[in-house]
């Protein structure tokens, strides 16, 4: 049985966040502040669009999408993106294209859902980071 995505998230661990955001491209002051960030997610569903909502005390963002279907996304960081996510049992895979004009990189975000929580794996070239999201009591 799949577990279940809906519901809230709080992160537990970070690994190899600063070098993820620096493969990116992503400014030092900018760095700093997300590092020191401890996200609280909430994914939602609605007659099969998902809402992703994070939340920091430095910036919220919010993505609505559908399994399967290109969406223009913008990144905490400020990029624009071409995104994509997709369900296979409990990992979902969010493939972030980059803008190839201004020399952006592709990025991979894929949560693997269970019982406890999100187990997050980002990755942009061979730069990869792990974060550990742990399910909160509705």
């Amino acid at each position: 049985m799949a577990a279940k995505i809906v519901g809230k998230y709080k992160m537990e661990s970070s690994e190899g966040f600063d070098e993820f955001m620096k493969a990116l491209g992503v400014g030092l002051v900018m760095r700093k502040m997300a590092s020191t960030a401890t996200p609280s997610l909430e994914i939602s569903e609605n007659e099969g669009t998902y809402t992703m909502k994070t939340v920091t005390t430095f910036k919220t963002t919010e993505i609505s999408f559908k399994l399967g279907e290109p969406f223009t996304e913008t990144t905490a960081d400020g990029r624009v993106v071409q995104s994509t996510i997709t369900l296979d049992g409990n990992t979902m895979t969010h493939k972030q294209v980059g803008d190839k004009e201004k020399n952006e990189k592709d990025s991979i975000l894929t949560r693997v859902f269970n019982d406890t929580g999100i187990d997050m794996e980002c990755k942009v070239d061979d730069v990869v980071c792990k974060r550990i999201y742990k399910r909160q009591e509705e």
